[in-house]
């Protein structure tokens, strides 16, 4: 299918289109050359292509979105699809100008993203690419196709641009969360001594998928064990469980970490959980926007130093929104590889953070609380605000 510039049907942008032509100009980008699901979901408004939600491949090659779009000029923006995606057009009208549902690999994608390029006389254009989200085939063919274009990775001018969520994009990640939060708090409610590692997970998949959420992964934890892979290990009277989990809800991601415990939880334990606590405290007490990011991690650290658990307790913060991190990057490498690059700048309102404090005791086990907050004017609303203390299992 091919709808001719200037006679779509759609009603709108559906992003802020002077923020992304100001991000591109400087970043030096003329065109954007989306490719990766998140980015080609989020410049097309949600749309994500249900038939290619849990794969890539296909026959002998992948599926490959791509969302074209020159700076200042979205009526030459076009959408390159698979070939079924026809019907998702007639059914809801994507909003870009041309549609292409033809393909059915990355080679075709790449072509017709070429063959739009030169239509709109963008073939020696600084285009911005996702060198992490563009096959090499795909990569070769348009860098022999255009000879005299300029490619530049624009991996963190996206990120910048999804960095500020709007309020619908807010919503969705409450409702995330919310619905994780519920799924984690009745699962653990749901075990008792003796289900296994493996059995807890999956009733979590279950409690997540019937309450509308698309279930990602389940990291568990029992008793004294740090390992929290799948396995047969069993729940006993007196462990402790950690349940960390993250699914999504229309794409947004949901991830939060809750802690159990089968029986009543001693003395020792609600003083090791309230020190994790504290840790939480410190850094939700500097978020705010125009708050420098380093300084809310500098703070939470200064107070983690100052604790008895400091020798085996680690914290951690990071952006959330369609992928679990991205914008801010607060921390280095820690754990995952990329820069701090937002410790020296300020938080923005509408900024959404997964705040997270992790104790790995020699002998009491994995104790951890994740949240996820989002920056407002004056400080933070958190989401999924329940179950943050011991939750007792085999009560359902």
């Amino acid at each position: 299918m091919n709808i001719a510039p200037g006679k779509t049907e759609a009603s709108g942008i559906p992003f802020d289109q002077a923020r992304v032509d100001r991000l591109m100009e400087e970043a030096g980008i003329d065109v954007l050359f989306a490719t990766s699901k998140h980015n080609t979901q989020y410049l097309l408004g949600g749309y994500k292509f249900i038939f290619f939600a849990a794969m890539d491949a296909i026959g002998h090659s992948r599926y490959l979105p791509i969302v074209l779009y020159e700076k200042g000029g979205p009526e030459h923006a076009a959408y390159i699809g698979n070939k079924m995606e026809g019907g998702e057009h007639e059914n809801h009208p994507f909003w870009t100008p041309t549609l292409h549902a033809a393909c059915w690999g990355t080679l075709d994608a790449a072509n017709l993203a070429v063959e739009h390029l030169q239509k709109i006389g963008k073939q020696a254009a600084r285009i911005g690419i996702e060198p992490a989200f563009l096959p090499s085939d795909a990569y070769s063919l348009i860098r022999k196709a255009l000879p005299d274009a300029k490619l530049i990775d624009a991996t963190g001018m996206l990120a910048r641009m999804r960095a500020i969520k709007t309020e619908a994009e807010l919503e969705k990640l409450r409702t995330a969360s919310e619905l994780i939060t519920d799924s984690m708090l009745a699962t653990i409610a749901w075990a008792r001594e003796g289900t296994t590692k493996t059995d807890i997970i999956e009733q979590l998949r279950r409690e997540e998928t019937n309450r509308g959420a698309h279930f990602e992964y389940c990291l568990l934890t029992l008793g004294a064990s740090h390992n929290r892979a799948a396995s047969s290990q069993a729940w006993k009277q007196g462990e402790v469980l950690s349940i960390d989990s993250g699914g999504n809800y229309h794409g947004y991601i949901g991830d939060l970490c809750r802690m159990g415990i089968l029986g009543e939880p001693d003395a020792e334990l609600e003083d090791l959980l309230s020190e994790v606590e504290s840790v939480q405290q410190a850094a939700f007490s500097k978020v705010k926007a125009g708050t420098l990011g380093g300084d809310m991690i500098a703070h939470a650290e200064s107070v983690l130093k100052a604790s008895k658990v400091a020798a085996f307790t680690d914290f951690f913060a990071h952006g959330m929104g369609l992928i679990t991190h991205e914008a801010p990057f607060l921390m280095t490498n820690h754990p995952v590889t990329y820069e701090g690059t937002y410790a020296a700048k300020p938080l923005e309102k509408n900024m959404v953070l997964s705040v997270e404090t992790t104790m790995l005791h020699p002998t009491r086990g994995f104790i951890k609380l994740e949240d996820t907050v989002a920056v407002t004017d004056t400080g933070y609303a958190m989401f999924g605000d329940r179950g943050r203390g011991w939750n007792r299992g085999g009560v359902a």
